[in-house]
């Protein structure tokens, strides 16, 4: 249950950071910019630990904040396409979260534990050099779910293990790679970066 969970967080987390480097782009240009999300809808306002309506409802009684989500958070995205000033992104948005009803993660604790680590993640802090970064994300907030947790019970293969073993197997144009047990793709990303790497410009 956990993967859709963290999809539709980690998706609000990254289009919250989109929206807000647009926002300056747009002022830079004194333009003026529409968010998405109003408050206090944004991954800032409710997400964030430095969030205002996080922090009023952490004050508040316990379990207001799960109530939050699951009653004005989650319906509120899923009518987007019935909000006024209707944009494409809302319809993705709205689309993204039509088969989420409530959270899923058990107590309210967990959760807000959950939102800590998704918003340490942040376009500036993945490896560009990586091919897909965000299996790289999503390896990263695994791997500190299972700490905290005692035991994640996913284990990937370390990068520079992987790039080793790509450089030792030296895959070519033309032939397939196979890896059964892919999880989020590390040895199919570097395969095809060493390809496109080693097989010249005319390669497709």
């Amino acid at each position: 249950q956990y993967i859709p969970e963290i999809t539709w967080i980690l998706f609000l987390r990254i289009l919250d950071e989109i929206e807000e480097l647009e926002s300056k782009k747009a002022g830079e240009l004194d333009e003026k910019y529409r968010f998405s999300l109003s408050y206090p809808y944004r991954w800032q306002d409710w997400g964030s630990p430095w969030g205002s309506k996080r922090i009023q409802l952490q004050m508040s009684s316990p379990g207001l904040f799960l109530h939050f989500i699951n009653n004005e958070l989650i319906p509120y995205l899923r009518n987007l396409e019935d909000s006024a000033n209707f944009t494409g992104r809302k319809k993705v948005i709205s689309q993204i979260m039509s088969g989420i009803n409530r959270v899923k993660i058990d107590t309210e604790k967990n959760l807000l534990a959950v939102l800590d680590l998704v918003e340490e993640i942040s376009q500036g802090k993945v490896d560009t050099t990586h091919v897909f970064p965000i299996s790289q994300v999503y390896e990263s907030l695994l791997l500190k779910m299972g700490e905290k947790s005692g035991d994640g019970g996913q284990f990937f293969t370390p990068r520079e293990i992987v790039r080793a073993m790509v450089r030792v197997v030296r895959p070519q144009g033309g032939e397939t790679v196979g890896d059964p047990c892919c999880g989020t793709g590390g040895f199919l990303a570097q395969s095809y970066q060493f390809i496109i790497e080693n097989g010249g410009s005319s390669l497709t």
